[in-house]
C-alpha cells in the first residue's frame, strides 16, 4: 500500500490556515498542523478523517521541535505572519528569522515542495517594520530553498477576516468612521482563492521557483470601501477624513493598549497602495478565477446590521 503524501502547515489554525488543511484534507493528505497552541488548534481535526490531521507543537524559536514538525513530509507550507509586535523584534522574529529557519530546515530534510505566503509590498527596505520584514523573510527562503514558490496577497477578506469585520463592527458602534489615508488602494481577495493558489503551487511542480501576486478583480480606494462597508451593514455612518498627524497620535497611544487596534507601523504601510504589480505572476497564471466581493462579504456584513443574526454563506 503506498504511503500517504504528508503536509506540513506552519499557521495551520489561522485565517487562511484553516482553508489550506481543508482542501489539503480533503484531496487526501495527511496534514501535519505547526502551532505555538495545540489546544486552540483541536477544532482543525473534524476536516479531515479521523487522524488524518494532527497538530502539533511547534514554536518558530524552537529549532528541534521545526526539525520534528518538518521530518518526513512531501511539502511544507509556511502561512504564519503577526500584524502587531507584542514585543519590540516581534516581525523580524517571526516573518524574517522564523521564516529562514522553516526553509532551512525544509531544504535539510529534502522536502519536495515549499510554499511561502508572504504580503503585497513586502519589501526589504521598506519603512515599515512588517513590509520590511516580510520582504527579509522572503530573501531568507530564497537562499535557503531556491524552488519555493512565494505568494503575496493583498488583503484577504472571508467570514473570519480581520479587515471587513473590523470596519463592519466599528460602523454598528461608532457614529462616523474615521478614513486615514483614504486614497490608499487595495485589491481585496479572497481566502479561498489564496488557499486555492496554495494548493496550485504544491500540485504543480512546474509552479516552483515563482512569485506570485494574489489580488481580486478589483481595486478599490480606502475611502471605497468604508464606504461599501457603510452600505452592506445599512448604517451608513459619516466618513470622517483624519490628518496624518492626529492618526500617528492615536496610534502612539492605541498600540500600547491591549488589542493593538492601530499602530504607527500600519500608518506606514496605508501610505502605500496595495495592489498587484503591472507586471507581476497572479491568480490567473495559476488557473484561479479571482472571486469578486460582492460575492461573498455582503453575508457576513449582515451580522452588524440593526436586529444582527448569523451571517450566512462559508468558503468555497
Amino acid at each position: 500500500m503506498a504511503s500517504r503524501k504528508v503536509a506540513t502547515v506552519f499557521g495551520a489554525s489561522g485565517f487562511i490556515g484553516r482553508h489550506v488543511v481543508k482542501r489539503l484534507a480533503a484531496a487526501g493528505w495527511v496534514v501535519r498542523a505547526a502551532m505555538r497552541d495545540t489546544e486552540a488548534g483541536a477544532f482543525l481535526r473534524p476536516l479531515g478523517d479521523v487522524g488524518q490531521i494532527v497538530p502539533l507543537y511547534a514554536p518558530l524559536d524552537n529549532e528541534a521541535a521545526l526539525r520534528r514538525a518538518i521530518e518526513g513530509a512531501t511539502c511544507v507550507i509556511n502561512l504564519v505572519g503577526i500584524l502587531a509586535e507584542r514585543r519590540r523584534g516581534d516581525f523580524d522574529r517571526v516573518q524574517h528569522q522564523g521564516a529562514a529557519r522553516i526553509a532551512t530546515l525544509a531544504a535539510e530534510a529534502g522536502v519536495r515542495a515549499l510554499v511561502h505566503v508572504s504580503a503585497i509590498g513586502a519589501d526589504p527596505k521598506a519603512a515599515s517594520q512588517y513590509a520590511r520584514s516580510k520582504g527579509l523573510g522572503e530573501a531568507a527562503v530564497r537562499a535557503a530553498f531556491p524552488a519555493a514558490t512565494i505568494l503575496r496577497p493583498s488583503i484577504v477578506f472571508g467570514p473570519e477576516d480581520g479587515f471587513f469585520n473590523r470596519f463592519g463592527a466599528m460602523a454598528a458602534q461608532l457614529p462616523f468612521l474615521p478614513v486615514i489615508e483614504g486614497e490608499t488602494k487595495f485589491q481585496p481577495v479572497y481566502v479561498g482563492d489564496v488557499a486555492d493558489a496554495v494548493m496550485a503551487a504544491i500540485d504543480r511542480p512546474e509552479l516552483a521557483g515563482a512569485t506570485y501576486e494574489l489580488g481580486g478583480p478589483e481595486v478599490r480606494s480606502f475611502r471605497d470601501l468604508l464606504a461599501y462597508i457603510n452600505a452592506e451593514t445599512g448604517h451608513h455612518r459619516a466618513l470622517i477624513g483624519v490628518p496624518r498627524w492626529a492618526a500617528w497620535l492615536q496610534a502612539s497611544v492605541l498600540q500600547r493598549l491591549p488589542g493593538r487596534l492601530l499602530t504607527t507601523d500600519q500608518l506606514l504601510l496605508l501610505r502605500r497602495d496595495n495592489v498587484v504589480a503591472r507586471n507581476a505572476r497572479t491568480l490567473a497564471d495559476l488557473g484561479i478565477v479571482a472571486t469578486p466581493i460582492d460575492l461573498v462579504v455582503p453575508s457576513y456584513m449582515r451580522r452588524y446590521r440593526h436586529g444582527g443574526g448569523r451571517p450566512t454563506g462559508g468558503e468555497a
